[in-house]
């Protein structure tokens, strides 16, 4: 049974650090559209409309008040004698040396939908990948996600939310029947509506599946990997829309230091790097999908004086759609894999002796190694008694089907000597 002491009950990876939000908060370049403006009259096109954002709002609201009911579902005074804030009543922490981030129990976080691997594996509950980016381990790791989503999501949502409006507003010229187009209108604005969710989804999504299948006990949540999506689709939209930016090269350069920074912080102990590298990499292949914007030489076309003559030029270039196909092939590829292997309980550190360096780093200042807990037992009818050999710590649980199995006995001794 692993463990250790200064750490949440169960070994509770958690996915975030707070320097994410300190590293990337500021759009790291505008697109360049002092050039578009019309000559001859009065009117300036605007290639790129700004765009209200909702969606991420909405997301931020959704992780508080999971987090409330997590915490109402924990209902410390119940289970402990010494929660933290006793006035919060069934809302009040887990104590500081079970759960220093003020927070709820790690049993508490699997009731809600944490990631646990036994459970995907051998109970088929495969919608935990998806539900652990909702749960948070505390106050301090639900601020430090929530604010890093604001700065990076909000910015994301404001230029691209509605950014493939005007495609759809495209396709009506071609649609014969009024039918017909309002069919395309309706589809578009769906998609456009959804298309930073799927992004901060489907990269949450990467990330628990990297993590699952480098880290195989334990109960997992957070949004970081979520959130490191959006960091890399911020990335390849600089790269597939290399044309439209000005001061390119040192805007590629500061995000690339700023990524870099981040996944550094993720070798310390207890930060679970994969998945921050699941999820960038999962953000940064649908950036190429999602995130396309016109050309330049498309855009000085649409925005030239009425008279002006010119080449017809073709909206994006053939790299654009090149890059879509292949990040698209590779994103389904690589998830149909992973979950073929997570499924099949195939643990990748037995496939690769040097990548949980890319987890953590040991030194002489920490060690990557979990300390392992040993309890005492007896058990009586539903009644099972642990003590903790480790630090004397005795437990009373009601088992409601009588017989506990050996996975949930080490369980429930790791939160004890936690």
């Amino acid at each position: 049974m692993e463990g250790n002491p200064s750490r949440p009950a169960n070994n509770i990876e958690i996915k975030v650090h707070p320097r994410l939000a300190d590293n990337a908060i500021q759009p790291v370049v505008q697109p360049s559209t002092a050039s578009l403006r019309t000559t001859g009259t009065s009117r300036e096109y605007t290639p790129f409309n700004r765009w209200f954002p909702w969606l991420v709002p909405l997301f931020v609201v959704a992780n508080i008040v999971v987090f409330v009911v997590t915490m109402f579902v924990n209902d410390c005074p119940k289970n402990s004698a010494s929660c933290v804030a006793r006035f919060l009543g069934r809302l009040s922490f887990q104590p500081l040396k079970e759960n220093p981030l003020l927070g709820p129990s790690a049993t508490t976080l699997e009731k809600m939908g944490g990631l646990d691997v036994h459970k995907v594996v051998n109970k088929h509950q495969s919608w935990r990948l998806i539900s652990c980016i909702w749960l948070h381990a505390g106050v301090f790791h639900v601020l430090a996600n929530m604010l890093s989503l604001v700065f990076i999501g909000i910015r994301l949502e404001q230029e691209f939310g509605f950014g493939l409006l005007c495609l759809g507003l495209a396709l009506l010229n071609c649609s014969p029947t009024v039918i017909s187009q309002q069919v395309i209108l309706l589809s578009c604005i769906w998609i456009l509506t959804v298309r930073i969710g799927l992004l901060y989804v489907i990269s949450g999504f990467g990330g628990s599946l990297l993590s699952a299948l480098f880290f195989q006990s334990g109960i997992s949540v957070g949004a970081s990997g979520a959130l490191f999506g959006l960091l890399g689709a911020m990335l390849s939209e600089l790269i597939t829309n290399w044309t439209i930016y000005e001061n390119k090269v040192l805007a590629l350069a500061t995000l690339i230091f700023i990524v870099v920074v981040n996944l550094a912080v993720g070798i310390l102990p207890h930060v679970d790097n994969f998945a921050h590298i699941g999820g960038f990499v999962s953000g940064f292949l649908l950036g190429f999908v999602f995130l396309i914007r016109p050309q330049f030489k498309w855009i000085s076309q649409k925005g030239s004086s009425p008279g002006h003559n010119a080449a017809s030029v073709s909206k994006h270039k053939s790299y654009q759609y090149a890059l879509c196909i292949i990040s698209l092939v590779l994103l389904i590829v690589g998830f149909v894999l992973g979950l073929i292997m997570l499924l099949r309980g195939v643990d990748l550190n037995e496939h690769c002796s040097w990548c949980h360096y890319l987890s953590c780093v040991p030194t002489s200042k920490w060690d990557c190694k979990s300390q392992r807990v040993f309890c005492e037992m007896t058990q009586i009818g539903n009644q099972l008694n642990l003590t903790c050999q480790s630090n004397g710590k005795s437990g009373i649980y009601q088992l409601p089907n009588g017989n506990p199995s050996q996975y949930e006995i080490e369980r429930l001794c790791s939160d004890l000597c936690n």
